[in-house]
């Protein structure tokens, strides 16, 4: 037990470890990522053998933390918000069968983009699947939520959903660590057929058994050491009976650190802080009542406000994001909250008009520099092309030089928007997608293509890794052409190409013969990412 500097991301892994995890299952997605690399990485969850794996995609990782979980053992599953998307089909449905051992299934949601391609608030999903929510409001509760919160997972029978942001996941503060427990033992539940096979006989009952825990829910809430009153300048306690005051706060999770920041010398209005859900109605309500006016400060949609709100109906005044007090969409930062306290706001940096924002780039040396260089030479005699690209560093072609891709929606979309577009007539209609990407959500598609034998081509650009996440394993490398073969690509369309300069005229004779051909062609440009590759000429 020792005080030390952590991201969010690595107070959340160490207090796993801490907490006698046996497994770990993600799909890498920032701000998530770095929560799974930590415990990959660490020496003690080496001796103990901790299981920590990349999946294919979130729904397959969760559910393998499900399976660890029937059998017994601690497990946390970790993905960025459009990650619980993906597995949103398990997610629902655990919170049906609930779970044996301990599970923590993180969503690192990501305001204001910061390289997403939406700005969801997972609470709702939360409140969706009718489970508990926890919300840290620094590093220290991260941990402490995290270690605390497997026991509380097996004693309520569910999983807890820990709901953190990227500032929280990426910023490092000092955590007091906590005692290394002992990992379960293997125990698989007696008589668990009728809590895991959710037929409708049983998922109607399963169902009740969710409802009737929604109580049980509400007072681990109502009564969590983490939603507590804070009175003028920071004491732990409000009194709703005599002097009401005119403003009252309510912070929910990170947004309670920035209130602190604003306030150094102690708070100057009742402040409620939540970081744990349901809602907890009954304090909620305490509260309010002892104020004129209400100030909800949370970091993503205004989901605590819009059920505030629905308790009051139409009397107290509630102030947030729906009213303008707080901008709509972006993250929350201390100079937002300062200005909505009515604060004066005081800028220490400004930033000189001669530095112009600089986007992103395909590194140097990329391959898919070369992919998409041969891409627009083909496609320039084809004036009603499209391309549609998917989510990974190549994503980067839609911006200058290269202009090269027509869409990004969501993780394999390419493919299938390609296969839609080629159904309406589009000619050619191209995909681009990235070797992991394809493994995550591609295979489907591809296998929809094939049964209809699409009129398109679809080019999987293979770098050997996860590289818009920092180069995490590829489950897709060595096993592309395979894959495609047994999906039902014919082998005369299914072609391997280097990309690099000395072999442009053959990518571009490839493309533009299998552009004609009237099916479903396949083209695989697989050259190393040249960051993954440096880093293992440095490592050796």
């Amino acid at each position: 037990m020792k005080k030390q500097l952590f991201l969010g991301d690595e107070a959340i892994a160490q207090a796993a470890i801490d907490a006698g995890l046996s497994g770990v299952y993600s799909y890498p997605g920032t701000p998530s990522t770095e929560i799974t690399e930590f415990i990959q990485n660490d020496s003690i969850a080496k001796e103990r053998g901790i299981c920590s794996q990349w999946c294919c995609n979130e729904k397959t990782a969760l559910e393998a933390a499900l399976g660890m979980s029937y059998a017994g053992k601690r497990t946390l599953s970790c993905m960025k918000h459009v990650g619980l998307n993906v597995a949103a089909d398990a997610f629902m449905n655990i919170a049906m069968t609930g779970i044996n051992g301990g599970m923590i299934i993180v969503t690192a949601d990501d305001p204001s983009m910061h390289s997403s391609q939406n700005e969801q608030d997972n609470r709702i999903f939360g409140n969706f699947a009718m489970l508990p929510v926890l919300e840290p409001s620094n590093q220290q509760e991260a941990y402490d939520m995290t270690y605390e919160g497997f026991e509380l997972s097996e004693k309520l029978g569910y999983p807890f959903l820990l709901r953190i942001t990227t500032r929280m996941a990426h910023s490092r503060a000092g955590v007091q660590t906590k005692e290394l427990k002992p990992q379960n033992a293997l125990h698989p539940e007696d008589n668990a057929r009728p809590k895991y096979v959710l037929l409708p006989v049983n998922a109607r009952k399963r169902f009740k058994v969710l409802i009737e825990k929604q109580q049980e829910f509400l007072e681990a809430s109502e009564n969590s050491k983490y939603n507590q009153f804070f009175g003028l300048h920071g004491t732990r306690y409000i009194d709703n009976t005599v002097n009401r005051a005119p403003l009252g706060i309510i912070a929910c999770g990170i947004a309670f650190n920035y209130l602190q920041e604003n306030y150094p010398a102690g708070f100057e209005s009742p402040v409620l802080k939540i970081s744990q859900y349901p809602l907890p109605k009954k304090l909620l309500l305490q509260f309010v009542e002892s104020c004129d006016e209400i100030l909800v400060l949370e970091d993503g949609y205004p989901v605590v406000e819009e059920q505030l709100k629905g308790y009051l109906g139409i009397g107290l005044k509630v102030h947030g994001r729906l009213d303008g007090t707080l901008p709509r969409d972006g993250e929350l930062t201390p100079d937002k909250v300062r200005k909505a306290l009515g604060l004066e706001t005081v800028s220490y940096y400004s930033v000189p008009e001669i530095l112009a924002v600089r986007p992103p780039a395909l590194c140097a040396g990329c391959g898919h520099r070369d992919v998409f260089d041969a891409l627009n030479e083909v496609i320039k005699e084809y004036p009603n092309a499209k391309v549609f690209s998917d989510i990974g560093c190549y994503t980067l072609g839609a911006l200058p030089p290269f202009r090269a891709i027509d869409s990004c929606v969501d993780m394999g979309a390419s493919i299938t928007m390609a296969k839609g577009a080629a159904d309406a007539g589009i000619f050619p209609s191209v995909a681009v997608i990235g070797d992991s990407t394809f493994t995550h959500s591609g295979m489907t598609g591809l296998l929809d293509c094939v049964n209809s034998d699409a009129n398109m081509l679809i080019i999987i650009s293979d770098n050997e890794t996860t590289g818009m996440t920092g180069g995490q394993e590829s489950l897709a490398t060595g096993r592309i052409h395979e894959i495609c073969k047994g999906i039902g690509v014919k082998p005369e369309h299914l072609h391997a190409v280097v990309p690099l300069k000395k072999n442009y005229e053959e990518m571009k004779t490839l493309i533009r013969k299998e552009i004609e051909y009237q099916g479903v062609s396949v083209i695989v440009p697989c050259r190393e990412c040249i960051q993954t590759h440096a880093r293992k000429v440095k490592q050796k």
